[in-house]
């Protein structure tokens, strides 16, 4: 009996040129990395710019997918809440060491909604929630003494109260411009392919030189 061929195979397969939705590319390779990766399997690593045009990136986990895009979950007072909130375009790279694979998106980015905001915080654990609202992000701190005393009175101020959502802490949502699938390949023969949305909002393909 013959395997069903999956869209890594299509894709790989110049002979097949059918629409591939990347969408769909993307699960069926987040679930592979999920299956193999020892660690964060979601960490994506952002980039954005500073006032200056300078570059700025760090590794972020992504926290929700779908068609809408790519979101993740921050402090809005951060150095790249700051960055994207004046700035909102950005671009991510997720490497899966162990699959030898790596993908790549730019596009515009958004604010989630609050409804989302508040529902992925309080889905967190509670330390967590009182780690957001207690860290002044990015901002200088004497010692590590300092914040957890921050941690402490918060923590002793609340109680068995729920922890609220601060107003700086929400999400943002990369919506693709861009979406690249790369795949490792031997003597650096690698296969790349690029995917754009043409103006009807139909995403097409075209395999890049490595």
């Amino acid at each position: 009996m013959t395997a069903e061929r999956t869209l890594t195979d299509r894709l790989l397969d110049d002979a097949d040129q059918a629409p591939i939705d990347p969408f769909d590319l993307f699960e069926e390779w987040f679930a592979a990395a999920r299956a193999s990766e020892p660690n964060d399997p979601h960490a994506m690593a952002i980039a954005t710019v500073d006032a200056d045009g300078l570059p700025d990136v760090r590794m972020v986990l992504l926290n929700a997918h779908d068609r809408r895009g790519f979101a993740f979950f921050t402090n809005f007072e951060s150095a790249k809440g700051r960055e994207l909130l004046a700035h909102p375009k950005a671009a991510f790279v997720m490497h899966w060491k162990s699959l030898r694979r790596q993908f790549r998106v730019r596009g515009a980015v958004e604010v989630v909604d609050a409804a989302e905001a508040d529902a992925y915080f309080h889905s967190r654990a509670r330390g967590s929630q009182i780690a957001s609202s207690a860290s002044e992000q990015s901002r200088p701190l004497k010692s590590r003494a300092e914040l957890m005393e921050r941690v402490d009175a918060l923590t002793k101020k609340l109680g068995e109260d729920e922890v609220p959502r601060p107003a700086h802490w929400s999400g943002f949502r990369i919506v693709p411009r861009e979406i690249e699938f790369w795949k490792d390949g031997e003597f650096r023969l690698h296969d790349r392919f690029l995917f754009t949305q043409d103006a009807a909002g139909d995403w097409r393909r075209r395999r890049l030189n490595p």
